[in-house]
């Protein structure tokens, strides 16, 4: 009982001193009934701020619900079974467990609580390296898993400005761009803001007073030498290779990859390559595109960095418009969609959509049909011109 109300005087000092300039949109969409749920989501972009505003919002200082960081020493000889069973015995309701991958067996244990204490939910937090609910024997068909992404640009506007603009789904987006788009414009100018997006705007760290390229470095390693390395039991020996082959990447993307190359570079197999191109790509930090359904053991038909934020942590001099612009779009787009290759387009979506990226000036390749231009620099599109900053209100943190 004694350690219990340690706990509980955590959680308060961190509710306390929680500071949430702009609610994630995520926290309406997730099914809060559900007894156990998942969090999922890149290191940095927010995970535990969003657990602590879901307890703020909805419970405030009830002692129903409690927030624990499974990275405290106290369950290195209690396990979450028996911590969760004194919780709920206690008056216990909801109870919020971070960093999860941290515990040993933490899915046989989060099925234990979940078959046997009916009258409590958990929700956790987890990396996308982790298998969290589909594939996982323990938790597929009891776990729902939702995926919070990093910063949109309308959630970046919305924090700038104080508005509360919405998030519309791809196919609005596309039939009512430019009633939306005047919308938006007739209150702010969307243009001041999307440079800074581009450069500091996905990860929520921005809001700290401390560098953020320091910061950005800092969460990439993190990413290498903890949700990599460690989920992924690759030796710490291997881990320069991987940095290099990150480096690489960062420094050639968005780039056709040749994996013999590669090879030669990192001094690995080819094999080793695409294991680590898929690794950087669930860590969020390359994105890769195919030119049809998505394999882990087929080459990728280009590589990106994942969001455009990170093409500066290798930016040794200015970086070029047409690649942040790229990276966005796909970024923003890519999460819900299928986004793939397209020898003549710059991505093609969901099949039978190419998108082309570029400014107002590019030739219009009007004998496409269904084609579409997210043009740079253009407030208010029209017909298939639509501004590329509109993509950044697309709607895409969904249950997956």
């Amino acid at each position: 009982m004694v350690l219990m109300q340690a706990f509980i005087k955590t959680h308060r000092y961190l509710l306390d001193h929680l500071n949430v300039p702009v609610h994630r949109h995520l926290l309406e969409y997730v099914d809060w009934d559900h007894r156990l749920i998942g969090i999922q989501g890149a290191r940095g972009v927010g995970k535990t701020t969003f657990l602590l505003d879901y307890a703020k919002t909805f419970y405030g200082n009830n002692k129903s619900c409690l927030y624990v960081n499974l990275n405290n020493l106290y369950f290195a000889e209690t396990s979450v079974v028996d911590f969760a069973d004194e919780f709920r015995k206690t008056g216990g309701k909801i109870l919020l467990l971070d960093q999860i991958y941290k515990y040993p067996n933490w899915a046989e244990e989060l099925r234990y609580c979940y078959d046997h204490f009916d009258d409590l939910k958990i929700v956790f937090s987890g990396s996308p390296l982790m298998r969290l609910d589909e594939g996982n024997a323990y938790l597929d068909d009891c776990a729902r898993v939702y995926n919070l992404e990093g910063f949109t640009f309308r959630e970046y506007l919305n924090l700038k400005t104080g508005n509360d603009f919405k998030p519309v789904g791809l196919n609005e987006l596309l039939r009512r761009h430019e009633d939306i788009a005047a919308e938006v414009v007739d209150k702010v100018k969307p243009l001041a803001y999307f440079t800074d997006y581009l450069h500091h705007g996905y990860y929520p760290f921005f809001l700290e007073k401390r560098n953020h390229l320091e910061n950005l470095l800092k969460t990439i390693n993190l990413v290498l030498e903890i949700d990599i390395s460690y989920l992924q039991q690759i030796e710490l020996k291997y881990l320069p290779k991987l940095r290099k082959l990150l480096y690489i990447v960062g420094k050639s993307a968005p780039f056709q990859p040749n994996i013999s190359r590669l090879s030669n570079d990192v001094e690995t197999s080819r094999a080793t390559i695409m294991n680590y191109l898929n690794y950087l790509r669930q860590g969020r930090l390359v994105n890769l595109l195919h030119e049809d359904d998505p394999d882990p053991l087929k080459k990728p038909a280009c590589v990106y960095m994942h969001n455009p934020n990170l093409v500066f942590s290798v930016a040794s001099g200015e970086v070029e418009m047409d690649v942040l612009h790229k990276t966005f779009f796909y970024n923003q787009v890519g999460y819900l969609n299928r986004v793939s290759f397209d020898g003549e387009a710059d991505f093609r979506v969901n099949n039978d959509m190419p998108f082309y990226i570029g400014g107002r000036n590019i030739e219009k390749k009007t004998e496409v049909n269904n084609g579409f231009f997210a043009r740079d620099m253009v407030e208010i599109g029209e017909a298939n011109q639509i501004p590329l900053w509109l993509f950044g209100f697309y709607f895409k943190s969904l249950k997956f």
